[in-house]
């Protein structure tokens, strides 16, 4: 394997980092301060709702998947197996349990402090369910409170299911939380946290949508995990949510009209030979040397599902502060995770010809069902609809047991040939008419 040099970052990478260090001080000295913690995940998340009671927000798959960036998962993992946990549960659920095993010391170093409410707004996984009954034996006597989440089985959002959801709000959600927070909730400043999401939305929605051009600017897939951070987590609501998103669109913006390809870490790319479109999340673990063998072959990924794990907000959707209790039932039902799967084949056919992409490639993940279910037959369906050559790889989330650098390498290099095989034939038959 070839060695890895020191990442280049850009700009709002940087931003990021900073941002996400600040936090996990702010909660490593939350219980000094005075501040309540909520446990709670990252599809169809209530960051405004939280931020809104001053509470805290911790996101157990985010700290599991920098726990795999930065080579712990493996030993977490392992000693969630010894205490009784399957190889085949979701290793998100068994590296965060793992953390916690061993002092819940999170990705920074700094430890995380215990929960005082534990908040699941299910869509469309039904490992999180799972996965906070074991978090409710950790932290016995802990406040629980689940937002059910209508699962989209006829592909729409229905009256009844926005009903539905704002009477859970209404009558169980917001009331749990207001008694742990000791305070009512102020739905003017909750209206105004959600006016500032649909800011930084719009933002990030014309980041997505500049890997139209060609060359595209961005990675929608490796870079975009850095990108989506922020609208994801704890910063959703904020102003500074807004102002990282108005300097990333600047940043990008600025390479758009340049001519520039993706920034990698190892620098600028230097061509865009392939554009490609993924379905499936990264392997975290190896995650650097899995992007490399993309911008090594020159292939860009100009669009992706994994990125809108947490909103489909290039459909269309904005929080709307003036519904907030609706804007935040609409915006659960409607991440990627809780669409069926003929409205992720419509999703992906869109992608790939709206950002003409060369081909379709599958990441296929071990141990997480909510993407992996039916993956073969979406990569059936889009060959059959867009005439493009697919890919499919495995890998897995945060175990690097099921990391395969060889194998990954030898399909993906297969793969590109073929795409490369395909246009010069193409590039041959426009020249021949």
């Amino acid at each position: 394997m070839a060695e890895i040099k020191e990442a280049v970052k850009e700009k709002s990478m940087v931003i990021q980092k900073e941002m996400l260090a600040d936090l996990f001080t702010e909660l490593s000295t939350a219980k000094e301060n005075g501040k309540k913690v909520v446990y709670t995940f990252v599809p169809g998340n209530l960051t405004e709702l939280i931020l809104a009671m001053d509470m805290l927000p911790v996101y157990p798959e985010i700290n599991a998947l920098q726990s795999g960036m930065r080579k712990k998962s493996g030993s977490y993992i392992k000693d969630a197996e010894k205490v009784g946990f399957s190889e085949d549960v979701c290793t998100y659920v068994k590296c965060d349990i793992g953390m916690m095993l061993n002092g819940n010391i999170g990705p920074t170093g700094e430890k995380l402090p215990p929960p005082d409410m534990l908040l699941l707004s299910y869509t469309g996984c039904f490992t999180f369910m799972k996965w906070f009954e074991n978090l409710e034996r950790l932290y016995p006597g802990v406040e629980i409170a689940m937002l059910h989440t209508p699962y989209q089985e006829d592909g729409k959002i229905t009256d009844d299911q926005v009903k539905y959801m704002i009477k859970q709000l209404t009558d169980d959600v917001i009331p749990k939380m207001e008694k742990v927070a000791g305070k009512k909730l102020d739905y003017d400043r909750l209206s105004k946290m959600l006016e500032n999401s649909a800011k930084a939305e719009d933002l990030w929605v014309k980041v997505l949508q500049s890997a139209k051009s060609t060359p595209s600017p961005i990675d929608a897939y490796f870079a975009g995990v850095y990108y989506m951070g922020p609208m994801n987590t704890a910063f959703r609501g904020t102003e500074k949510a807004v102002e990282y998103y108005q300097e990333l669109l600047n940043e990008i913006t600025e390479r758009q009209q340049l001519g520039l390809h993706p920034v990698t870490p190892e620098g600028e790319m230097k061509e865009e030979r392939f554009r490609l479109v993924v379905e499936g999340p990264p392997n975290w673990t190896n995650f650097r040397e899995f992007w490399k063998i993309f911008y090594d072959m020159g292939a860009v990924i100009v669009a992706s599902t994994y990125t809108k794990v947490g909103g489909l907000y290039d459909q269309g959707f904005r929080h709307d502060p003036d519904k907030p209790l609706e804007s935040l039932a609409k915006y659960c039902m409607g991440c990627y995770t809780n669409l069926n799967l003929p409205q992720r084949v419509d999703l992906l056919e869109y992608y790939i010809k709206e950002y003409k992409a060369d081909g379709f490639l599958i990441n296929s993940i071990k141990s997480c069902n909510s993407f992996s279910a039916g993956q073969l037959l979406m990569m059936r369906e889009v060959e059959q609809r867009c005439g493009i050559p697919v890919g499919f790889i495995e890998s897995d989330l945060v175990d690097p047991r099921y990391f395969s650098y060889a194998n990954i390498k030898n399909r993906l290099e297969s793969y590109f040939q073929m795409l490369g095989q395909r246009k010069v034939i193409m590039e041959q038959e426009v020249n021949a008419d």
